[in-house]
């Protein structure tokens, strides 16, 4: 039997990226192939490399090559403050966006039975741990929107009033320029709901 040819192999290798269709696969493959060479082999070896040496950081479970990563080591982060995310694209997301100086912990996914994901997937255990300690005085969960993400962030509200600690949730609703008319009916309902009070 005779393996699939090498260029076939490149393309479905490609596919593994999200987002990435048998069309876009092809085209990146024969971008790297006739124009950009160097730069794939550049690739091949950072891709390699991060496999190999990134891991999660024993506190936060956020990407890093260290035991424990920058935020975590870092002196000048308020620990009082503890805000749970699903993903390290949310930390990054945050970090740019905000002024946020507290720590955070990386869920790495969201509770979902159906998928066989439950609290020992998304490391509660762990978080449980922190939380008992006595250094955590606000528990901020942003968590998606979504019906996995307010299912793991009742069950984060839960898990934090065990401890006493008083727990917040980021706000969700109508961005900022948005609307109202073009705004789908659970984000104008949940934005509704979350409404703020504007008296002094």
């Amino acid at each position: 039997m005779n393996e699939e040819p090498l260029l076939e192999q490149l393309i479905e290798a490609l596919r593994c990226l999200p987002g990435v269709g048998p069309k876009s696969a092809q085209r990146m493959a024969f971008h790297v192939l006739e124009r950009d060479r160097d730069s794939a082999r550049h690739l091949s070896t950072v891709l390699s490399k991060a496999c190999d040496v990134i891991g999660h950081c024993a506190d936060c479970r956020n990407f890093t090559e260290l035991e424990r990563c920058r935020i975590c080591a870092s002196a000048s982060r308020d620990s009082s403050q503890l805000c749970v995310v699903e993903s390290p694209s949310d930390v990054i997301a945050i970090e740019r966006a905000t002024g946020y100086r507290g720590k955070y912990f990386v869920l790495l996914g969201r509770l979902s039975p159906i998928d066989g994901i439950g609290p020992a997937e998304l490391g509660l255990d762990q978080l449980k741990a922190r939380l008992a300690e006595g250094e955590v005085s606000e528990l901020i969960i942003a968590t998606n929107p979504t019906v996995e993400g307010e299912a793991t962030a009742y069950y984060l509200q839960e898990m934090a009033s065990q401890q006493e600690i008083p727990v917040t949730r980021i706000a969700h609703g109508v961005p900022l320029g948005g609307e109202l008319e073009y705004i789908d009916q659970s984000t104008l309902a949940m934005a509704f709901s979350s409404r703020q009070s504007l008296s002094r």
